[in-house]
């Protein structure tokens, strides 16, 4: 017993000196002498050994000794916390700091930000809506029945525990939930990722994201729409870029048409990317169709409106001189930091 008090005696002396500076030395501190198998809980197990008349005051002494020990990694953990060593010494903070790497902003974060700044100039609200859709949603609604030969252009994925729930092929599923609150006039665009089962290459990929817009009101007219994506055109790329309409079709829109610009890649002479053409696509538009106008319980006698959507990814190849749409999603550093300081 005598033996055992000079021992803490010692210990005490031991742990009083201890001075590792820093988490790392708090914390091992802790596992050497308060861990599970540590300094004082081996003394605790001599509790069994100590006579009976003796284990009061044993315990007391112990406890003490308890104390002392966390009062000190307390101290080591409350040091090293602040910067400091156990001896209270501040660290030198005239040596140099550590070099944080500047990041940028993504690509595609910034084609984004610079469409919908461009529309928000015209009037145009953002609105955003769920990525996992419901059938009705994201087809039905947009006059794509079930079993439409349109739904095989839009092949997505499917959840397998609940088969009416798919990742939403198009920001589409915004627009008709906006339309259904039946507030209008309505002017908005819809950013967001959208997701097609589809053969990844240079010019497509499983997953993109795109930007729609919707403009609903009384006497809409094709004219309207052209005007504002002659406008969009021409911030985005500059006034010598050219512009051709194709008629198209579309389940959601009549009439329909797609919008080409000349190839800013290759000034039109031909490349991968626009496969040679000298033209590409970059959105498709339309008058909605009334059909979709009735689901969402709008009078279509009264109100007309126009639609567009655009993916983000080959306006970005354009604007950033990119021939290969799968270094958006490839997260390679040296790609992406050639974006640092670009807006």
């Amino acid at each position: 017993m005598e033996q055992l008090l000079q021992q803490l005696e010692s210990w005490r002396k031991e742990i009083d000196a201890y001075n590792v500076p820093g988490a790392e030395g708090a914390e091992q501190f802790r596992i050497t002498y308060l861990g599970t198998k540590g300094l004082v809980k081996n003394l605790m197990g001599e509790m069994k050994n100590v006579p009976a008349d003796r284990k009061r005051e044993f315990g007391q002494i112990l406890n003490e000794f308890k104390q002392f020990t966390e009062a000190k990694y307390n101290s080591l953990k409350e040091a090293g916390e602040n910067g400091q060593s156990a001896a209270g010494v501040d660290i030198d903070l005239t040596l140099p700091g550590n070099v944080i790497p500047v990041g940028s902003r993504h690509p595609i974060s910034m084609m984004r930000n610079r469409i919908v700044s461009i529309f928000q100039r015209l009037g145009f609200s953002v609105a955003e809506g769920p990525e996992i859709e419901d059938d009705w949603h994201n087809f039905t609604a947009l006059n794509l029945p079930e079993h439409h030969p349109a739904r095989d252009m839009q092949d997505t994925f499917y959840i397998s525990t609940h088969p009416a729930w798919l990742l939403r092929t198009h920001t589409s599923n915004i627009q008709i939930r906006e339309m259904e609150k039946g507030k209008l006039p309505l002017r908005i665009i819809c950013p967001g990722r959208v997701y097609r089962n589809e053969t990844i290459s240079a010019r497509s990929h499983c997953f993109f994201h795109q930007v729609e817009g919707l403009y609903i009101d009384e006497n809409v007219s094709f004219a309207d729409l052209k005007q504002t994506l002659y406008f969009f055109v021409q911030e985005m790329y500059g006034n010598d870029v050219k512009v051709r309409f194709r008629p198209s079709y579309f389940p959601f829109t009549e009439p329909s048409a797609e919008m080409d610009i000349s190839c800013q890649l290759c000034k039109g002479a031909g490349c991968n990317v626009c496969k040679y053409t000298g033209w590409l696509e970059i959105l498709g538009c339309g008058m909605v169709h009334p059909k979709v106008l009735e689901h969402c319980n709008i009078d279509p006698e009264k109100y007309t409106g126009f639609a567009f959507g655009m993916g983000v990814e080959r306006p970005a190849l354009l604007k950033y001189g990119i021939n290969d749409i799968r270094l958006f999603s490839e997260n390679d550093v040296r790609f992406l930091k050639q974006f640092r300081g670009v807006v």
